[in-house]
């Protein structure tokens, strides 16, 4: 794993422990979390045009980054609870898909791998 990611984690962990939050950190309630921080940064992008949405303003541009963040962090700790390496799962996911989309069979199209 990640050094970055491990001593992130531990911070998160020192974070909660330091506020006897773990006890409300079951896997459960960590992805229910995790699914509303994605909601929040999708809210930023409510209402914006294709346009809008790529030349976001600066104050904008922060507020996004802080929701990322949210997601980020609630992904680690779900991750870290799980006994999951997020690395070494974005690394095998990414080969999965790389199976399921040859790129002479995806590039150019959304359709999903089982309509290739």
């Amino acid at each position: 794993m990640s050094q970055d990611i491990e001593e992130l984690q531990a911070a998160l962990r020192r974070f909660a422990d330091e506020r006897d939050w773990g006890q409300f950190h079951s896997p459960k309630n960590l992805a229910v979390s995790l699914s509303l921080e994605a909601a929040e940064v999708l809210e930023h992008f409510q209402w914006l045009t294709e346009a809008q949405s790529r030349t976001l303003d600066d104050a904008r541009r922060q507020a996004v980054a802080h929701e990322i963040a949210d997601v980020l962090l609630y992904l680690l700790q779900l991750s870290d609870r799980l006994g999951i390496d997020p690395m070494q799962a974005a690394r095998e996911k990414l080969a999965l898909n790389a199976e399921r989309y040859p790129a002479d069979k995806a590039r150019g199209t959304s359709r999903k791998y089982t309509e290739l």
